[in-house]
């Protein structure tokens, strides 16, 4: 269902709303109400309920989350049985991240009330923010089985496909939920960016824009951001068509290894002189260094509020540009839209990185024990059997367009979500996993200094892991660095533990199957 038709079930949703006179006297009837019985009272009881969550459901509308989670804590110790209550309060704290709380209130209702589709509903989106895609999955079909107009459970299940790289299923679950409920941003701020990645720009524009106008006012610089993206997006949506491949095409390229991050040569807009690009599936979209551009004269074509990422003070302006042609060996990609950003590490003359975006229109392998970079066109790409020793995993992307995948750390019980970021030269675990008794352990005396996209981070505290498993395969001694994911952890969707790094990607080769949601990992040491 594409967002144009949805629109006006948005524009008339000032039909679900209760008269003013109405809620007055709501606030007043427990006042000046009298019981005579217990019954009555707990008419009275439950009114007063249905009062205290409407006033938490302004607060969190307008993004006030812990004054709404004040009220109904309040709430919750007035009416400990009651099912809005509880559900309201996990709503809100699902809203914060506090995922265990919110997964705890509704579990309960859910035991008590096996009918309650929202229970349900709730239980299915905890699990997903943690990463749990299992168990998710279960909970959230079952919300739907029990009501097929749960739009939190439609959300869920949307936001399920688009992780799991199923796009256009994603976005059409999406605006269900959106249909069902056309007033939380949340679901437009998700369909718009599933729009997005589906090409469809003009749509994922409106739907930004239905988003700023119903979204609260707090957040100045994500509205920012968005307001730019907006204006990226609507120029994206005037170009014919973005990322235009031969499918019937193959090239293999050589790369080389600098700080373990793999290096190759192409050609931008047909000039002869070839650029180092890093390839990097720790980025959505390719990126551009601001002399490189300079050089080649592209200009910005949108500008607007700043990017949070790793390093420095954390945050840099966001350009957007756009290049005609992109050559890599025999292989051509026409339209492709790029970031411009300064380069904070001149050293190792790095024109840009080559986001996933780019590639994923080829089967594409680095081997990073021959050296090789591959491009395989679909039209070209044999089904094949893969051998048993060959490590497969499904292709996880997040909301911001990572690789995410289950890794195990020696001393962590359960596993975690880690990056898979070929353009990360060491890989990284969260102060949260750094902070872990059984962790703190491997700390070792050296500090580093980090270069990521925001700038320079220096005296980083680095650990020895004794063992990180990925799959069934493991490696031993691991450096990782600690530092904040949080900037990750508010883009990605679901919780990231840390980043695979190159340090250990290059003990396999590589391979990305886009189109059938895969990624293959060889172990070098097996071949």
């Amino acid at each position: 269902m594409q967002f144009k038709v949805y629109r006006k079930n948005l524009s008339h949703s000032f039909l679900k709303k209760k008269p003013i006179v109405l809620i007055l006297f709501l606030l007043l009837l427990p006042v000046y109400t009298f019981a005579n019985n217990d019954k009555d009272v707990q008419k009275i009881d439950v009114q007063d309920a249905k009062t205290m969550i409407r006033r938490a459901e302004k607060l969190t509308r307008r993004g006030e989350f812990v004054e709404a989670e004040k009220i109904l804590r309040s709430a919750l110790n007035l009416y400990p049985q009651n099912e809005n209550v509880r559900l309201e309060l996990a709503y809100v704290l699902l809203k914060q991240k506090q995922l265990r709380a919110a997964f705890d209130l509704a579990y309960e209702v859910a035991k008590a009330n096996p009918k309650n589709s929202y229970a349900f509903a709730i239980i299915g989106t905890a699990y997903l923010s943690s990463g749990n895609f299992t168990e998710a999955r279960v909970f959230l079909y079952n919300a739907l089985k029990i009501n097929k107009r749960e739009a939190l459970a439609w959300a869920g299940a949307g936001t399920l496909d688009f992780y799991e790289n199923r796009i256009l299923d994603g976005l059409e679950n999406l605006a269900e939920a959106v249909y069902f409920d056309a007033n939380e941003p949340d679901f437009i701020f998700t369909y718009a960016q599933v729009a997005a990645r589906a090409e469809k720009y003009k749509e994922a524009a409106m739907a930004y824009e239905k988003f700023l106008q119903i979204s609260p006012r707090t957040d100045q610089e994500r509205r920012g951001r968005i307001e730019g993206l907006i204006r990226f997006l609507n120029f994206l949506g005037n170009r014919q068509s973005l990322y235009n491949v031969d499918t019937q095409k193959k090239t293999v390229v050589p790369i080389s290894l600098v700080n373990d991050r793999p290096v190759i040569n192409l050609k931008i807009n047909g000039k002869e002189q070839p650029l180092r690009f890093v390839l990097d599936t720790g980025s959505g979209m390719s990126v551009i260094s601001k002399q490189t551009a300079e050089k080649l004269k592209l200009k910005p074509v949108a500008k607007g509020g700043l990017a949070r990422a790793i390093g420095g003070d954390g945050k840099f302006q966001i350009v957007y540009g756009y290049v005609n042609k992109v050559e890599i060996g025999d292989v051509k990609v026409l339209n492709v839209p790029v970031y411009i950003r300064e380069f904070h590490n001149n050293s190792e003359n790095i024109d840009g990185y080559i986001g996933l975006a780019l590639i994923s229109k080829f089967l594409t392998t680095i081997d990073y024990e021959n050296l090789t970079f591959t491009l395989v066109g679909k039209d070209l790409v044999e089904p094949r059997k893969v051998e048993t020793e060959n490590l497969i995993l499904p292709l996880r992307l997040t909301s911001s367009g990572f690789l995410s995948g289950e890794v195990t750390l020696e001393g962590v019980e359960s596993s975690l979500n880690f990056i898979v970021d070929t353009g990360a030269s060491i890989s990284v675990i969260s102060d949260e996993v750094a902070d872990k008794e059984n962790i703190r352990q491997f700390i070792r005396a050296e500090k580093m200094k980090v270069i990521g996209a925001a700038g320079i981070t220096e005296d980083v505290s680095a650990y020895l892991l004794p063992r990180v498993t990925f799959g069934k395969y493991s490696r031993e001694k691991i450096k990782a660095v600690a530092l904040d994911l949080d900037v990750i952890n508010e883009a990605s969707g679901f919780h990231q533990a840390g980043i695979l790094g190159g340090n250990f990607l290059k003990n396999y080769r590589v391979t990305f199957d886009f189109q059938n949601s895969k990624v293959l990992f060889v172990p070098i040491a097996v071949r």
